[in-house]
């Protein structure tokens, strides 16, 4: 086990998040891409990747074995998990540890604004095999997390998942704040339909609105769109969305131009 580190010096408001793993390579160049990578040079986050086989306690890094009771696959073994886990906390750093794993809560946008809201660090275990031993999640993990109902071969692109979500809240780290906060999902809806030149393409025209320059309009215009979205692709979010008076007429509007029949996204 490696002894000690050398960590570039936290700033003001700087979130760590470490990644326990045995696929460090899978992280690296994602986390040195686009949003992640800009966000890091800014000082708002600090990547730490640690090799679960560093932890190991003999001389061939096993860090996997048979289950008791027999069954198919193997389970991480506690140690190596324990040893690092508490390398990874023996800065000080108030630390969340977060297991993924398919029993976990499902990650949703709340729960990824809820995350980079926290202080100090976000240490994600990503596991492999069968699981992970019981006895590490009842002593050292905090919360466990699912992405969704599928099988996937690691805790790898689930962490991924969370990190990118997560780290694109922070402030500053999309280069305007209005970014997070338009997209789908960030008010309970869906994001609107975007446009692009050229104002015509293969028949399809681009709707007025948005070619006239009146900013009001096209914001009402955006947020109806949004919520038609909503409606056609996703209508149990609009029962939990905290819904505007605005909001209401314009699904009112909506009913009256398409009636009882299908929804169609303008």
């Amino acid at each position: 086990m490696r002894q000690g580190r050398a960590n570039p010096p936290l700033f003001i408001g700087m979130l760590v998040i470490s990644v326990i793993t045995l696929l460090p390579q899978v992280f690296h160049p994602y986390l040195n891409a686009g949003i992640l990578r800009r966000a890091k040079d800014k000082g708002l986050v600090r990547f730490e990747v640690l090799n679960l086989r560093h932890f190991a306690t003999d001389r061939h890094r096993s860090v996997d074995d048979y289950p008791y009771g027999g069954g198919p696959g193997m389970v991480l073994m506690p140690e190596p998990l324990a040893r690092a886990v508490e390398y990874a906390k023996a800065d000080g750093l108030r630390t969340r540890t977060i297991l993924m794993s398919p029993q976990g809560k499902v990650f949703s946008q709340e729960m990824a604004q809820h995350l980079a809201e926290q202080q100090g660090r976000l240490l994600l275990i990503a596991g492999r095999y069968e699981g992970v031993d019981e006895r590490v999640v009842q002593s050292l993990v905090d919360m466990q997390l699912s992405i969704g109902d599928y099988i996937l071969s690691g805790g790898e692109l689930p962490a991924l998942v969370i990190i990118d979500a997560v780290v694109r809240l922070l402030p500053g780290a999309l280069g305007g704040e209005a970014s997070a906060q338009e997209e789908s999902f960030a008010g309970g809806i869906l994001e609107h339909p975007h446009y692009t030149r050229p104002p015509v393409w293969r028949g399809m025209k681009v709707p007025e609105v948005l070619l006239g320059g009146n900013h009001q309009e096209i914001a009402r215009f955006r947020r109806k769109e949004a919520l038609r979205r909503t409606l056609r692709l996703r209508p149990d979010l609009l029962k939990k969305a905290a819904l505007s008076d605005l909001d209401r007429q314009l699904l009112e509007e909506m009913k009256e131009e398409e009636g009882d029949g299908p929804h169609k996204e303008r």
